[in-house]
C-alpha cells in the first residue's frame, strides 16, 4: 500500500489525458518564455488550489527531489536581489526526508544518506526532530515539548546569526521518517520563531497534499503559512513525474524585479505531464477526495490502532490515510530488537504472503492505502495486518528463546 497510486493504479481518465496530449503535442519546453496551454492551466489550478497562504506563481520540476533542489536555488537568488547575500542557511529537520540530489540530501536529516557522500551541505543545519514519544523528556506535555524545541530553534538561529539563516524547510507531516506527527502547538511556535527573525518557511508537501492528511493539504491542517512549497506525488498519482514548487507574491515580485530566475530542466512543465497532473486534480474534485478520505480515515486509524497493545510495537501514529508503526521491547523507544532479528522485515513478509505491500525501513513500517480504498479493502488490510502481527510476535519469542 504505497504513498504513490492515490487514484490507483488503473485509472482510465488518466491514461487517456496521457493519450489525448500526446497525439496533440507531446513535447515542447518551457525556456525563454515559452510553454504550452497544459502547463498554464496546471499552474493556475495549482494557484487556486493551494490556500493556506496566498500563492503568486509555479515553477515546474520533475520530481520532489527537484523541486526541494530549486527552493534553495529560489531563496538565494531571493536574498541576493534583496542585498543580504549573507543569508544563505537553511534549516530542517533530523529524521526528515527532503530527496536525494546533492542539495535535497543535505536537507533530508538521515544519517545514512550522508555518508561517504560528503553530505550534509556546509549550508545546512538540523534542528530537534519533532517526535513526542520519542524524545520528550519525563513529565513533559506534548506543548511543553513543542516550546522546548522552538526555544532550541531559536538558541541555533542565535548562535549562527539571524542574518546568515535563509529558510526553514518542514513536512507538515515526517512521512518517511516514520509517519512523525507534530505535536499540539508545533507549527505556530516554529512559525513565531521565524517570523521573528525573517526567516522563510518552505512546506514540503510531496508526501501530504492533495488529501492524504484529510485535508487538501497539511499545511491547511495544521495553520502553515508558507513563503514556498513544494509538490510532487499526488500532483499526478505517480502516473507520470512531475513536480512544482509555489511562490509566495512577496518573493515572486522580488524575483521579477530583478529579471530573468535562470534556472529550468529540459522537462520542466511538460506538457504531458502537466494534462495527466490537471486530470487528476479534476477527479480530487469531482469525487470529492476529502469527503472519500475522512469517510474510511476513521476506520483506518482506529482498526491499525488498535494493535498498540502488542508487546512488539512501540507506537502507532497516523491521520488521515497515513500511518506508521515501530517495532521496539518493552514499549520502549530505547530498546529496538537487534538489527540481526529483521523483525521489520519479518513483518513486511508476512503481509505480503497475505497480498498487502507497505514501507519497511529500519524498524518502522509506513502504510499509505490510495484514496479509492473502499471500506471493505480497509477491513480486509487491518485483517492482514493483525495476522502479520500474530506471526511476527511469534517469531520474536522464538529469537528471544533462541538468545537465551
Amino acid at each position: 500500500m504505497f504513498k504513490y497510486l492515490c487514484i490507483g493504479g488503473n485509472e482510465p481518465r488518466l491514461i487517456a489525458a496521457a493519450m489525448e496530449q500526446l497525439n496533440t503535442l507531446p513535447f515542447f519546453h518551457s525556456f525563454s518564455n515559452c510553454t504550452t496551454k497544459p502547463t498554464l492551466v496546471l499552474a493556475e489550478e495549482l494557484l487556486g488550489m493551494f490556500t493556506a497562504n496566498k500563492m503568486a506563481k509555479v515553477f515546474f520540476t520533475n520530481s520532489g527531489s527537484e523541486a526541494n533542489e530549486t527552493q534553495v536555488k529560489l531563496v538565494w537568488y531571493y536574498n541576493n536581489a534583496l542585498g543580504r547575500p549573507e543569508k544563505k542557511k537553511f534549516i530542517a529537520l533530523s529524521k526528515s526526508y527532503h530527496g536525494s540530489t546533492f542539495i535535497s540530501a543535505s536537507l533530508s536529516g538521515i544519517p545514512s544518506m550522508h555518508q561517504k557522500s560528503d553530505l550534509p551541505a556546509p549550508f545546512v543545519l538540523h534542528t530537534d526532530c519533532p517526535h513526542y514519544w520519542r524524545f520528550h523528556l519525563p513529565g513533559e506535555s506534548e506543548e511543553e515539548f513543542s516550546t522546548r524545541l522552538a526555544n532550541n530553534l531559536e538558541t541555533l538561529i542565535l548562535k549562527e546569526g539571524p542574518e546568515t539563516i535563509a529558510a526553514f524547510i518542514a513536512e507538515p507531516v515526517l512521512g518517511s521518517a516514520g509517519v512523525i506527527l507534530p505535536p499540539a502547538t508545533y507549527f505556530d511556535k516554529i512559525q513565531a520563531v521565524l517570523k521573528k527573525y525573517d526567516i522563510l518557511f518552505i512546506a514540503d508537501e510531496v508526501i501530504c497534499g492533495f488529501g492524504r492528511l484529510g485535508t487538501m493539504f497539511g499545511c491547511d491542517k495544521y495553520n502553515i503559512k508558507p513563503d514556498l512549497v513544494s509538490l510532487a506525488k499526488a500532483l499526478s498519482s505517480s502516473y507520470v513525474p512531475i513536480g512544482a514548487v509555489l511562490l509566495s507574491p512577496e518573493i515572486a515580485d522580488v524575483i521579477n524585479s530583478v529579471g530573468s530566475f535562470s534556472h529550468g530542466f529540459t522537462h520542466s512543465g511538460h506538457p504531458l505531464c502537466c494534462a495527466v497532473a490537471i486530470e487528476a486534480l479534476k477527479i480530487y474534485k469531482e469525487r470529492n477526495t476529502l469527503e472519500q478520505v475522512n469517510s474510511i480515515a476513521t476506520r483506518f486509524q482506529e482498526g491499525l490502532k488498535a494493535f498498540s497493545n502488542s508487546p512488539i510495537i512501540g507506537e502507532i501514529r497516523g491521520t488521515g490515510l497515513i500511518l506508521g508503526a515501530e517495532f521496539t521491547d518493552n514499549k520502549s523507544p530505547n530498546e529496538p530488537f537487534p538489527p540481526e532479528w529483521e523483525i521489520d522485515a519479518y513483518f513486511g513478509a508476512q503481509c505480503e504472503k497475505h497480498g498487502m505491500l507497505l514501507v519497511i525501513d529500519d524498524g518502522q513500517i509506513l502504510i499509505c492505502p490510495p484514496f479509492t480504498m473502499t471500506p471493505d479493502e480497509t477491513e480486509e488490510l487491518i485483517s492482514i495486518f493483525g495476522k502479520a502481527l500474530k506471526a511476527t510476535e511469534e517469531r520474536v519469542q522464538e529469537l528471544k528463546s533462541q538468545k537465551k
